[in-house]
């Protein structure tokens, strides 16, 4: 199944005006700032957000682009929801996830049903309408602790925790119906993304608002590393993902290429933000032991042989981006709880 693309690298042209693309987890983190993109690139955008009695849409809710938008308030879990999302799409990117680590060991049942389910509802969905490309966004959560360094996309997948083990189980599917159906999908596979708008369930706003509104930062293990890759180049690779027709049935990595420990990243953020706060190590915020994933670094060679694709925005940029972002924003952040 072919799609008609011009390119120039990465930055290559693919017109999106009036493209009709379904972005589901469109109200999260991520998925607003794709939406965001796609809207600019003047795709006819449709998204879709879990359903709650508040009619709330998440980020999108405070977005000025939000009145052009096609919003579908249900649940991935709801087949017939998913298949009406769907219908006459010419691309789907699928990002809804449950995502936290801490909440997938309180609650793994969620995390089964909406990322392997949810996902097959999609998967099924995209196969019956023929869709001519699906982005499945992934996590290098899947990694587990890193058995070599940078890791390739042929490095093991381990499940550490539930979390982890429900988005391989999603990436299998995904990879089962390129294979057994010959559905156009790729797999995007992005590490630890940063940037404004993300919750404090991540750890780069949870150190930014406490440094900036407590007299403490309360932390768990501080000894991992995590490789951190601002949103606007997370976004970058999944678009330049969507474009390439080399990316379809590829597992594609979208990383910085270098690691920072959770400590460095702390005195990194009170230099940033001119904070010289008390680090304190709390128990409760330590994942068991057998499950902490101890270092992640990214491979991205891949994404720049096929996609083009390398990070634009500075570690260090991106942080200022986000110390300002939420700074301005500090309100809607409780920086005094442990958000799961």
């Amino acid at each position: 199944m072919n799609i008609s693309l011009l390119f120039d690298g990465w930055l290559g042209i693919m017109n999106w005006k009036n493209k009709k693309v379904l972005v589901t987890g469109a109200g999260g983190f991520i998925g607003s700032h794709l939406v965001e993109r796609l809207v600019d690139l003047q795709a006819d955008v449709t998204c879709f957000v879990r359903y709650n009695s508040l009619n709330r849409w998440g980020f999108l809710d405070d977005l000025p682009i939000k009145g052009s938008l096609n919003i579908i308030s249900a649940d991935l879990k709801d087949n017939d929801a998913v298949i009406k999302a769907v219908k006459g799409k010419e691309m789907v990117f699928h990002l809804a996830a449950a995502i936290s680590i801490p909440h997938s060991y309180d609650f793994p049942r969620e995390h089964l049903q909406t990322n392997i389910m949810g996902t097959f509802n999609v998967l099924q969905a995209a196969k019956d309408h023929d869709i001519k490309k699906l982005v499945h966004l992934s996590s290098s959560e899947v990694y587990g602790t890193a058995m070599e360094v940078p890791i390739k996309e042929n490095h093991p997948l381990q499940g550490q925790s539930p979390y982890s083990a429900t988005k391989i189980a999603a990436d299998k599917l995904a990879e089962s119906f390129y294979l057994s159906y010959d559905l156009p999908v790729a797999i995007a596979r992005p590490f630890n993304t940063f940037g404004p708008r993300q919750s404090a369930r991540a750890i780069i706003p949870t150190i930014i608002t406490q440094a900036l509104a407590e007299n403490k930062i309360i932390l768990g293990n501080d000894k991992p590393t995590r490789d951190f890759n601002y949103v606007e180049n997370t976004v970058d690779g999944i678009i330049a993902t969507a474009q390439s027709e080399k990316s379809i049935g590829e597992v594609i990595n979208l990383g910085s290429g270098s690691d920072i420990s959770i400590g460095a990243l702390a005195k990194k953020i009170m230099a940033l933000a001119g904070k010289n706060t008390m680090i304190v190590k709390e128990k409760g915020r330590f994942r068991p032991e057998k499950s902490e994933v101890m270092r992640l670094v990214a491979d991205n060679t891949k994404a720049k042989k096929l996609l083009g694709w390398e990070p634009k925005i500075s570690f260090e940029d991106g942080l200022k981006k986000t110390i300002s972002w939420i700074s301005n924003n500090l309100d809607l952040y409780k920086a005094d709880l442990y958000n799961k």
